[in-house]
């Protein structure tokens, strides 16, 4: 009884008795306090003349000096007093009390036991100044806050293929009514489409988004001054909402939509199955408009529905008359054959910017380029991983020349030049191994720096003599034999034989038997 702490309503209810009369057994008898401490309090109080009845009784800060309970109990001095500060640092810095003492006792050659680590890191508790979060309040129609939270494998009923989902999370500040997508990426696109389905879900758009720090929502994480994603920025614009972004690792901020989430994982998703992403979102939904929106909510003590339907739904700002464009943004290089990549697919660009980067703005339909505020190229969206997109106008002349001047392009052309020229192209075309497109367009291409005619003639000359090529062409254009007259070709020395002293000639008999 004696280590016994009195507060000072206690101290006050015993001098009361004592002022009516009652005798320390009495008062002890009532389990008040022991007879030995009554009368150190009775004494202290005859001198200090509050037991007469003309005396008002003293407040509890006199009482509390009079009777030290203000003063710190005296104790001695720590053990661990040289290493204070350092523990006060590895306490501050989340290592646990065990491990500290480890720590003393190995670097230190600390003796003493556990009990007085944990004596000391009691006191520094106490002495720290607590963190206290604010409880933040909306207004009706005010803000929602937005979350994504893992969801479980489903399995797709056509194919069989088994894929990780995520399920969206949008719930109203004030009414705690909530609206669940469930979805299979966290995609920019994916994002922007679960905004535009709970904006309708809910008939109207708020005027503050708090969110989390996301890659499909931040591009880069700042308490200060964070730095949103492109395409979030034009979505917050066109439904005309502003976009709240949480400080880093700060969860409290947005623990309306936190809660939401673990209200899912527990409430919905156990004992329950989905045959498909379709069946998980209908569920959802009914889940929303019934059990959840319809249970006494824990904070608010409101049913959520109630709230909504009552209150904040009419306090909503309207949908616009036109929905905006949700468009993806990425900042793309452009590659060495004048194309870029988007999600595995391939668009092309004016060859001219290769090695750049560029601006590509991807909706459900077009995918247009931009270098600074200029469009360059603009395309429609491609779905098929690995498709690819190429407008002529893009390509340099030589590959535009090879794209556009195929082979019925060069007989059409080669015969408008002459017949000479279109058997000569008739004949390169005939090779039985070699591609000769680039032959025939070089050929055709001379017309261009010799004038038709010429041309003409010099593939008959190149005819007659048996060597249609695109080099005999030029070199008669560039000697100018095409204007002198044909000739009998002369003819070629038969090869000598073995017989006639020919070095290297052998005739089969002798190759086989030496």
């Amino acid at each position: 009884m004696s280590n016994r702490r009195f507060e000072m309503y206690q101290y006050r209810q015993i001098l009361v008795r004592m002022r009516q009369g009652d005798t320390d057994r009495e008062i002890a008898r009532a389990r008040l306090m022991g007879r030995r401490k009554l009368a150190t309090v009775r004494a202290r109080a005859i001198a200090l003349g509050w037991l007469q009845s003309a005396t008002a009784l003293p407040d509890d800060a006199r009482l509390a000096e009079t009777f030290g309970q203000t003063a710190p109990r005296a104790s001695s001095v720590s053990s661990l007093a040289p290493w204070r500060e350092q523990i006060q640092q590895w306490h501050g810095a989340g290592v646990q009390g065990t491990t500290i003492h480890a720590a003393l006792v190995r670097e230190r050659g600390y003796t003493g036991s556990y009990s007085s680590v944990y004596r000391m890191l009691r006191r520094l508790s106490a002495a720290a100044v607590p963190e206290v979060p604010l409880r933040l309040t909306f207004e009706p129609g005010e803000a929602v806050q937005v979350d994504f939270g893992a969801g479980p494998l489903l399995t797709d009923v056509m194919t069989g293929e088994q894929f990780k989902t995520w399920f969206f999370v949008m719930t109203l500040c004030y009414s705690r009514h909530q609206y669940v997508e469930w979805v299979r990426d966290q995609t920019v696109a994916t994002w922007l489409a679960c905004h535009r389905h709970a904006f309708a879900w809910f008939g109207g758009v708020v005027r503050r988004v708090i969110i989390d720090n996301a890659k499909c929502a931040i591009v880069r994480a700042c308490r200060y001054d964070p730095a949103v994603q492109r395409a979030y920025a034009e979505c917050a614009e066109g439904y005309g909402f502003k976009i709240d972004a949480c400080p880093p690792r700060d969860p409290q901020k947005k623990g309306i939509v936190e809660s939401g989430v673990k209200y899912v994982k527990r409430h919905f998703l156990p004992l329950r199955t989905f045959r498909g992403l379709a069946d998980a979102n209908r569920q959802a939904q009914d889940w929303v408009m019934g059990e959840a929106g319809n249970r006494v909510h824990g904070t608010t003590r409101e049913r959520p529905l109630t709230q909504f339907t009552e209150i904040e739904r009419s306090l909503l700002a309207p949908l616009p008359d036109v929905p905006p464009v949700l468009a993806t943004w990425a900042q793309v290089k452009v590659h060495r054959d004048a194309h870029v990549q988007f999600q595995r697919c391939y668009y092309s660009v004016p060859f001219r910017l290769a090695g750049q980067s560029l601006w590509l703005k991807a909706t459900d339909n077009t995918v247009t380029l931009y270098r600074e505020q200029q469009v360059v190229a603009q395309h429609v969206r491609l779905l098929r991983p690995g498709a690819r997109h190429t407008v002529d106008d893009h390509l340099p002349p030589a590959a535009l020349a090879w794209h556009l001047h195929d082979t019925q392009w060069c007989l059409h052309e080669a015969e408008r030049i002459g017949p000479s020229c279109l058997a000569l192209v008739t004949a390169l075309f005939a090779d039985r191994v070699l591609v000769r497109l680039r032959a025939v367009q070089g050929v055709l291409r001379l017309a261009h720096a010799f004038g038709r005619a010429r041309l003409e003639a010099a593939c008959a000359r190149a005819l007659h003599f048996g060597t249609p090529s695109y080099h005999a062409v030029k070199a008669i254009l560039t000697k100018g034999l095409d204007q002198q007259p044909l000739t009998a070709p002369t003819a070629v020395p038969a090869a000598r034989t073995y017989t006639e002293g020919g070095r290297f000639c052998r005739d089969p008999h002798t190759l086989l038997t030496h």
